[in-house]
């Protein structure tokens, strides 16, 4: 069964996580995506080891580029940048993450490459977009968490702000480029023209406050830090049991009420402070001390077990690997292993898409670099004395 991209093309000019992370997803459900790397060392997340699979390839690196083919290109030289348009003639995408302006002293911005492909959806991926005070600015999402205000509502409420633990400000990036790229496609079939497609790490980060940046547009108030409490919901966090940890999602009066009898204080449900949401979000401070010390007479999987029966959403605190150890995770395939040619096993993290039954993957592994250099010269019409001649400018790197 044919992909849904199955026929698009995508070049990718980006590197490290957001706008790989965008053409790894676009792989995943069929595109081509020829991604152009510096010669020698190619995406700066080839180096970023260890932990590395058998072949020396960084897992970080790993993690983004399956499904991708690869060749080296200095674009800095007027052949490199050639062999760039010569590919961007016959793309439908292009995803870079360059400084603002910093393709233009190529010819490789969007108004050069859509004059010879205006068909060319163009996507670029920076820290703070293409205009604006900040717009200069370097773009790393560790310091974008901390600007968008993130960090302020994440980590305890009594220490000191915390990143996300994984980059999330580029994954959500990501997602919205590949959105983005996908919607410019569909337009593309009713007007025939490409388009051009500004995304910031910043105003992605932003976006990503959801209901916290509504609570203090709404409001006014500045959203204090939590730790694992929620702003909206009460009790709705992480409660210390005899032997561990557990997570209480009570989302209404009703599973309120159920926590109570199974915690054996029935009353503290038709208290009139805990009798509703809002007012135990209003009496937080009192309600969950007398919660926690009733939660650590008892070990955790007995609560779970008994909170489970009553119905009250709740679960434990897995580490990664007894995540990807659990039955659903691997019912539902979400790591698997791939293949080199030469029989290499490079572990994967799947694609959680799943279309009429079947999961989005993309086959082909994680390329090395220049994996597939003289092939796409080739597939251009580049002859043997042709790519000799590349390589002699230094077009294709030393060697």
């Amino acid at each position: 069964m044919a992909k849904p991209l199955a026929g698009i093309t995508v070049l990718d000019l980006s590197r490290v996580l957001a706008g790989p992370w965008a053409s790894q997803l676009l792989a995943d459900l069929g595109a081509d995506v020829i991604k152009i790397e510096k010669p020698g060392g190619g995406d700066d997340t080839r180096a970023w080891a260890p932990p590395a699979a058998s072949d020396g390839s960084a897992a970080y690196f790993l993690a983004a580029n399956r499904g991708k083919r690869s060749i080296a290109l200095d674009i800095a030289r007027p052949e490199g940048q050639a062999v760039v348009r010569r590919l961007a003639e016959r793309a439908d995408v292009l995803l870079e993450n360059y400084k603002v302006g910093g393709l233009a002293k190529y010819g490789l911005d969007y108004d050069s490459l859509a004059r010879i492909n205006p068909a060319l959806v163009y996507c670029s991926i920076t820290g703070f977009g293409q205009d604006g005070p900040a717009a200069e600015l370097p773009g790393y999402d560790y310091i974008v968490q901390g600007l968008s205000g993130l960090m302020s509502v994440t980590g305890p409420a009594d220490g000191e702000p915390s990143k996300v633990g994984v980059a999330v400000t580029d994954l959500f990036t990501g997602l919205y480029a590949a959105n983005a790229v996908q919607a410019a496609l569909i337009e593309r079939t009713r007007t025939g023209r490409g388009a051009y497609i500004d995304l910031a790490l910043f105003d992605c980060s932003l976006a990503m406050l959801a209901n916290v940046a509504l609570n203090h547009l709404v409001s006014g108030a500045v959203p204090p830090r939590l730790g694992n409490g929620h702003p909206n919901i009460v009790p709705y966090q992480v409660f210390a049991t005899r032997d561990g940890h557990l997570i209480l999602a009570c989302g209404n009066d009703k599973q309120f009420s159920a926590v109570c009898t199974v915690l054996g204080v029935p009353q503290l449900a038709r208290d009139e402070r805990f009798a509703s949401n809002p007012a135990r979000v209003a009496h937080r401070a009192e309600l969950v001390p007398r919660l926690a010390e009733l939660f650590r007479a008892d070990a955790r999987d007995a609560w779970l077990e008994k909170l489970t029966a009553a119905g009250v959403p709740c679960g434990p605190i897995l580490n990664v690997a007894e995540a990807f150890a659990h039955p659903q995770a691997r019912h539902r395939g979400m790591s698997y292993v791939q293949r080199r040619d030469d029989g290499t096993r490079l572990p994967q993290l799947a694609c959680p898409i799943r279309l009429n039954g079947a999961p989005a993957r993309a086959t082909a592994p994680p390329p090395r670099l220049n994996e597939h250099g003289e092939a796409l010269l080739a597939e251009l019409g580049y002859d043997d004395e042709e790519i000799a001649a590349l390589r002699q400018s230094g077009a294709l790197g030393p060697g």
